[in-house]
């Protein structure tokens, strides 16, 4: 049996971090904007113009740039109906088969929303009062969910893989899984 490749477990790495950076930060600004606005609107009678606006921009953000971590860390809210059902010799099949709905569902998505952004550039989408492009923000929502339907197809690889035994470890069944 082969192990999980240290290359590829870097590169994961790095993206894991420069994902949860970019969103961490973005939460971090977006905390910043919420108390300057709220500051400025009760102490100052002043609030920040267009400050629900950017809020909604970020939030969508972090929401989308988080997704990719999350797929791959298998970490969405689940319901274990079938844990019961399932030998425990096969659950290496039941994560495959998931990971593989998951992944169409989230192609699926990554496609429709290109769409909308791109028709969002097409038609000059832009925000209420700051007129801020939507179409850049559609986009990366559509790149998020690719990236994340590509990481739940390396997933259900991953477990289809464990299940052969051709890998030692491939997801978080195995003990000390790669998480």
């Amino acid at each position: 049996m082969t192990s999980m490749s240290t290359p590829w477990s870097r590169v994961g790495r790095v993206m894991q971090l420069g994902l949860e950076g970019v969103a961490g930060a973005t939460l971090f600004a977006m905390m910043l904007l919420t108390t300057a606005d709220v500051s400025g609107r009760y102490f100052f009678n002043s609030p920040i113009l267009g400050a629900v606006e950017l809020t909604q921009l970020m939030l969508a953000a972090v929401i989308f740039l988080s997704l990719p971590v999350v797929c791959w860390r298998e970490e969405h809210i689940s319901v274990d109906l079938l844990d019961a059902i399932f030998p425990a010799r096969w659950i290496w099949l039941r994560q495959v088969i998931v990971n593989l709905i998951v992944t169409a569902a989230l192609w699926v998505m990554a496609g429709r929303v290109w769409a909308l952004g791109v028709r969002a550039f097409d038609w000059g989408d832009v925000t209420e009062f700051l007129r801020i492009p939507v179409g850049y923000l559609i986009s990366l929502m559509a790149i998020m969910l690719a990236v994340s339907a590509l990481l739940t197809l390396g997933r259900a690889v991953l477990y289809f893989l464990e299940g052969l035994k051709v890998v030692e470890r491939g997801g978080s069944l195995s003990p000390g899984g790669d998480q």
